[in-house]
């Protein structure tokens, strides 16, 4: 087996994940820019390393229904082996059944030999058994049926229960197992959303207007970012309909002196400066100045001038520029992304509910360090791209009974025709089962 064999590869990229916690889109990056695997295989190694991770509990639950070994105490790399066989088996209708098992049982021998024939015989049983899955009782156990059907942690699914109960979990499970959608921001600075709609017609790229975003398209080909038209020349840059309306919501104006606190990687600090026409100055914060390179390269692809970045912590006194008060902040805080799981499917596995209740520390120091640079009568948006109200409705709480200069603005009236995306409250949440795109929150805080 050869090492530009797309499952081989794929193997290879999925053990890094699973052994240093490495991120999945990086590695593929770097094995597509080595143009080793061409046409169709490309595609395949794609699929099947996203497809992999976003099924992983779908799959270890299968392992466990057919092999005599708990997935747990499996070898790793067998582990995975099966977890690409199984994916090919349930999850890709292309691929004959012959070659997901011949084809898994390759890698075994390649990698691990003495598990050449455990691998065949749970593949074949699988395949032969298929039409009677021992899923969990739904009725019995609700969050271990989701859990399992869906491929999220149980601890997630109970989560997503207490908020929307079982029938609204499941629904979201379903969409967060399947692949994002891609969405640009259209720069308005060199472009309108129907001359750009239309030049990329031109070229055989269809695409849809945001429902929401004023400035967003979906694209519906498939496509390679970086080739489409108007890329070098910066007439759009990528950016969910989510993470758009976040930037929206604050309402920068021109001319104003504005912070974006945790910028990187600069999607939003560069839309603000859109919506600010590229008048006055937008602060760009991040702890990570390697990060902060990158939104420098943004807004020059952008045309963007008003960015100035400044490398440090937002959450110690001195992280963010020195100065007067700015008019508005953006805060979009370190969070779980919990809500974005669709995109970076390996993180849901790496997460724990104490992972979630120390970065909440994280958000209430930003949040009360940030609070003293907000001139009177200026606005701060909170935000993040979690699920969890503990990261979210209970953190902006946390925040207000601290700071009784500080109220919570209701978005329903400010933004009335907007009113499908926010909660009784005033506060944004958008979900990917209901409004098509990415779990987002955010929260409009005033100081008096």
């Amino acid at each position: 087996m050869t090492r530009a064999n797309p499952r081989r590869t794929a193997l290879d990229i999925l053990l890094r994940v699973e052994r240093d916690h490495a991120f999945a889109e990086q590695l593929l990056d770097r094995e597509l820019s080595q143009g080793t695997l061409a046409g169709p295989d490309r595609g395949l190694l794609t699929e099947l390393v996203y497809g992999v991770l976003r099924r992983q509990g779908s799959l270890d639950f299968l392992v466990d229904a057919f092999a005599a070994s708990r997935s747990g105490k499996l070898e790793r790399a067998v582990l995975v082996i099966l977890r690409l066989g199984l994916y090919q088996l349930f999850f890709l209708d292309r691929i004959p059944a012959s070659a997901a098992v011949n084809e898994s049982v390759n890698l075994a021998k390649a990698l691990a030999p003495r598990a050449a024939g455990f691998v065949n015989a749970v593949l074949r049983r699988a395949d032969r058994e298929r039409e009677a899955l021992p899923w969990p009782d739904r009725e019995r156990d609700p969050a271990a049926y989701i859990a399992a059907r869906h491929s999220h942690p149980r601890w997630l699914v109970e989560r997503w229960i207490e908020q929307l109960d079982v029938a609204g979990a499941e629904e979201l499970a379903a969409a967060m197992a399947e692949p994002a959608p891609l969405t640009i921001r259209v720069n308005s600075l060199k472009t309108t959303r129907e001359a750009f709609r239309e030049e990329l017609a031109a070229s055989g790229v269809a695409a849809e207007p945001t429902t929401w975003a004023p400035h967003g398209l979906r694209i519906l080909s498939r496509v390679v970012v970086p080739a489409l038209p108007g890329f070098a020349e910066g007439r759009f840059t990528v950016q969910d309909e989510s993470s758009q309306l976040a930037a929206f919501f604050l309402a920068p104006r021109p001319g104003e002196r504005v912070l974006d606190a945790c910028a990187a990687p600069g999607g939003k600090a560069t839309y603000l400066a859109q919506l600010m026409e590229n008048r006055g100055e937008v602060s760009a914060c991040d702890i990570s100045a390697k990060k902060l390179r990158l939104v420098t390269e943004a807004a020059t692809r952008l045309g963007i001038g008003i960015i100035r970045t400044v490398a440090g912590d937002a959450a110690k006194p001195g992280g963010v520029p020195d100065g007067p008060p700015f008019d508005r902040i953006l805060l979009d805080a370190p969070c779980s992304g919990l809500g974005v799981i669709r995109r970076n499917p390996e993180g849901k596995w790496w997460k724990t509910p104490e992972d979630v209740a120390r970065l909440v520390e994280t958000q209430r120091t930003i949040l009360g360090a940030l609070a003293p640079r907000l001139r009177s009568g200026g606005v701060l948006l909170y935000s993040t791209c979690s699920t969890m109200v503990a990261e979210n409705e209970n953190v902006v709480d946390d925040f207000l009974s601290r700071h009784e200069d500080f109220v919570l603005e209701n978005l329903n009236a400010i933004s009335p025709g907007f009113a499908g995306l926010f909660t009784p409250r005033g506060l944004f949440r958008s979900w990917p089962h209901r409004h098509g795109m990415d779990g987002f929150f955010a929260a409009r805080l005033r100081k008096l």
